[in-house]
């Protein structure tokens, strides 16, 4: 029997009212497993750099000829491409967490995100995500015409999103019940303007907005974009309506973990302007996801490069006679060991908060860590494992991503939704994103520090709670929670002119550059494009 049942025929109000009672302490008795890929690591290399910890000496050497340091999508994309042009020597250091923004869970039978959740369909210019799709089946015909055929299981079935606003259940983000004309006006004045700049092209005669932006309009007419925020942007061309605000404050939070008035305008409208992916079997705009997020494709990824791989976390990467030089280490049990790999070449698929501290003498190449290094916008991910699903208000079903109209949380995102079944499956996951935008990168990260499980759940359920209120907490199993501290490169103001890592991209030697952090946000499309930029460069 389950609970609603047991509800029903236990005297319904009565028992709802004890329930009730009870949810606080049930939160209570609610132990949280807490992840913080990459701390560990992070705090050793920051130690190590200010001579207050030494690392034991080296207890092998190995040799290849070509070393990738990191497992993210961009060096994953490097493997993938190494592979697919002939070259079979590389090795892969996975660095602190395999997969990194792209890692998954598992509870039991039910797969969960950790990082990203989503693909949008990639647009034309994006011709490597689609060779990448193609090859891992996923894109199942004619990979570069305008509409090409996915595989159905993972194109993103309804309903696919819902925003609980004044109390109420409604299709969409952007809320419309109960806002009045002159708000719905200018919703519409907005995206009239979105499809203008989604077609405009500069004089050079590219597009102002495509992935990868490397392959965007340079016509300077559109430099200033990048040098105000996008709320600013709302500001000087007579958006007022808080609705709309609230909605792309929203979006900026969900791609790029940072509120839209710190968002360069540039960024923010490439949100939008950049993504009209087409298919034949699905419609404009369509997303791609699995129930593990992203998880499949990092798997599927490294399958496919059939790539060597070696756990650890590279501490020194430097140029030496006839290639370079890569140092690593574990922490097991909090005490290193290290190894070093030598080979010809190597792809340095790291945040460049990372490669900083890592590639010896990164100024020579042209980057300043003290100028050049982005901002970061940490992130929270709690997995809920759900032995029962909620009771839902009336109308508006369960979606896919399901909001609340508040702040700091981006609502939760349903595993099982992808399901096709008569009936709904016994258990699922609430994967509930939070971007604590609401407070510094430093404030967020040192709450990260201090906070206690209690605190964490508190924080990461507060969408769920708006949305069931007690009838959510008892249908919790179980809670799985990841920190990110430094989760993806907030694009700020004056990102695209950024000296330093337009030197990186630009390097093509022994030590080659290949991260998302290239061009300045987080995204699968530049990640992708980056490492198998950087692999070409590494064949040769």
């Amino acid at each position: 029997m389950d609970r609603r049942s047991f509800i029903a025929s236990a005297g319904g109000a009565a028992l709802a009212a004890v329930a009730g009672a009870a949810g606080f302490r049930y939160w209570q008795e609610i132990d949280a497993s807490v992840h913080t890929p990459g701390r560990d690591e992070g705090h050793f290399l920051r130690e190590l750099a200010h001579r207050k910890t030494a690392l034991p000496p080296p207890s092998s050497t190995i040799d290849a000829d070509i070393v990738i340091a990191g497992s993210g999508i961009a060096g994953l994309a490097a493997a993938w491409q190494l592979r697919r042009d002939g070259h079979r020597g590389a090795l892969m250091i996975d660095g602190p967490q395999p997969f990194g923004n792209a890692a998954g869970g598992r509870f039991g039978d039910y797969d969960y995100p950790t990082g990203g959740h989503y693909l949008p369909l990639p647009s034309p210019e994006s011709v490597h995500v689609r060779e990448i799709l193609f090859d891992l089946g996923i894109l199942l015909e004619n990979p570069f015409a305008e509409k090409p055929t996915y595989d159905e299981r993972f194109i993103l079935h309804g309903p696919e999103e819902r925003l609980l606003y004044k109390g109420a259940w409604q299709d969409g983000f952007l809320p419309t019940h109960g806002v009045d004309a002159a708000e719905l006006a200018q919703h519409q004045r907005f995206f009239a303007e979105v499809e203008r700049l989604r077609a405009l092209r500069g004089s050079d005669g590219k597009r102002i907005f495509v992935f990868p932006t490397v392959l965007s309009s340079s016509d300077p007419a559109f430099d200033g974009l990048d040098r105000i925020t996008l709320k600013q942007w709302l500001d000087q061309n007579g958006y007022t309506a808080p609705t709309l605000h609230w909605y792309l404050n929203y979006c900026c939070r969900d791609d790029y973990g940072t509120r839209y008035d710190k968002v360069s305008a540039w960024a923010g409208l490439h949100y939008y302007c950049s993504r009209w992916g087409q298919a034949a079997n699905a419609g404009n705009g369509a997303w791609l996801t699995w129930p593990g997020g992203m998880a499949p494709v990092a798997k599927a990824l490294a399958e496919k490069s059939a790539i060597a791989r070696r756990a650890g976390t590279v501490v020194s990467l430097k140029t030496v006679a006839g290639g370079v030089e890569a140092l690593c280490f574990t922490l097991a049990g909090g005490t290193p060991s290290t190894y070093i790999v030598r080979a010809r070449k190597a792809i340095c698929a790291m945040p460049l908060f990372v490669a900083a501290r890592v590639v010896e003498d990164i100024a020579s190449l042209g980057f300043d860590a003290g100028l050049h290094t982005p901002s970061y916008a940490p992130w929270m991910v709690a997995n809920f494992l759900m032995k029962d699903f909620p009771a839902e208000l009336p109308d508006v079903p369960l979606a896919w991503d399901n909001v609340v109209y508040s702040e700091p949380g981006l609502g939760y995102v349903v595993s099982t939704h992808q399901d096709i079944r008569q009936t709904p499956p016994a258990k699922t996951v609430f994967s509930a994103y939070v971007a604590l935008s609401d407070r510094t990168p430093a404030q967020a990260r040192q709450w990260m520090m201090e906070a206690s499980p209690a605190q964490l759940i508190e924080l990461a359920s507060a969408d769920l709670k708006a949305a069931y209120g007690w009838k959510f907490a008892p249908c919790v199993e179980r809670v799985d929670i990841t920190l990110r501290g430094h989760a993806m490169a907030a694009p700020l103001p004056g990102f695209r002119s950024n000296a330093g890592a337009a030197a990186l991209r630009a390097v093509d030697g022994p030590i080659t550059f290949a991260h998302a952090d290239l061009s300045g946000f987080s995204v699968f499309e530049e990640a992708a494009w980056w490492g198998c930029a950087a692999a070409k460069k590494a064949i040769r």
